[in-house]
């Protein structure tokens, strides 16, 4: 695995493959690196010869009260679980090398929808942050496609947005959750858990579940449904952000559509837990 600092290297890198004929599928990332992540390279490998994995803990997307300088920085163990799976090189830039001018000066990358609700109605400016650093980590990379997993389904949703709208060149494949044995989707955060609280996370997916099967039934009171979930949560343990069905395209709340998503974000203790479920109602 090459591990490049640069954008010179990593373009030197990808350069190479493309001249040679073989495809290149990046995975960009914070770092902190477990399971789930393994299963996005995992995955990127069945779509290309050449897989690109990123670690950049990215200012940008965190809140003045969030956890950036918190957030772990776990280089050599990410580095030795990279080389277990089929990685071709590691992207690892400093902070100056992708804002060299500052992020005060950063020009920014904004998707005008989907942005201001959901996450991004509690965590303002950060799904700006998020596409302006993905929009410049494909512009850095150059590869034919990117994995996101479908756990940060709102992420996922704006990124599509972003490449669509931008006219960008690049192939999203979507990765489905990967989850603990418990149900619980498997997160870098989960770490913040004590132990008391790990036992409860799992009751996150078990509440998103059944709300899945209350509107495959047949219950299509959206706002009923949300409501009585997030009770089920604060009888749980959690302290609900928002508990929503929506449509799985546009993210508008859901009326009539067939696509649907029910998103969650609650805290458990100072854990910040996501997790989302997808269902698809038969035609009246």
């Amino acid at each position: 695995m090459d591990i490049c600092r640069t954008f010179d290297d990593i373009r030197s890198a990808v350069g190479r493959w493309r001249a040679a004929g073989e495809r290149t599928v990046f995975v960009p990332t914070l770092g902190n690196l477990h399971e789930g992540h393994l299963q996005l390279v995992r995955l990127a490998a069945q779509h290309g010869q050449r897989t690109v994995v990123s670690i950049f803990v990215n200012p940008l997307q965190f809140g003045k009260n969030e956890d950036y300088s918190l957030y772990p920085r776990t280089m050599d163990a990410d580095i030795e679980k990279l080389e277990s799976v089929d990685c071709s090189a590691l992207f690892c830039p400093t902070d100056k090398e992708i804002y060299p001018n500052g992020v005060e000066e950063q020009t920014t990358v904004a998707v005008p929808t989907m942005t201001n609700i959901l996450c991004g109605a509690t965590r303002p400016g950060h799904f700006t942050g998020v596409t302006t650093i993905v929009a410049k980590l494909f512009n850095i990379v150059q590869p034919d496609a990117a994995v996101f997993g479908i756990k940060d389904f709102q992420q996922l949703a704006v990124v599509k947005r972003m490449v669509q709208d931008l006219c960008m060149p690049i192939e999203i494949i979507e990765a489905p959750v990967a989850r603990a044995e418990d149900g619980l989707a498997l997160s870098s955060r989960n770490g913040y858990l004590n132990d008391a609280e790990r036992d409860i996370a799992p009751a996150l997916y078990r509440i998103l579940r059944a709300a899945r099967e209350r509107i495959l039934a047949g219950d299509h009171n959206y706002p009923l449904v949300e409501a009585e979930a997030k009770v089920d949560l604060l009888h749980a343990g959690f302290l609900p952000d928002y508990f929503s069905v929506r449509c799985a395209r546009t993210l508008e709340p859901a009326a009539a559509e067939q696509e649907l998503a029910i998103l969650a974000a609650a805290w458990l203790g100072r854990t910040r837990l996501i997790d989302n479920i997808t269902l698809t109602l038969q035609s009246p």
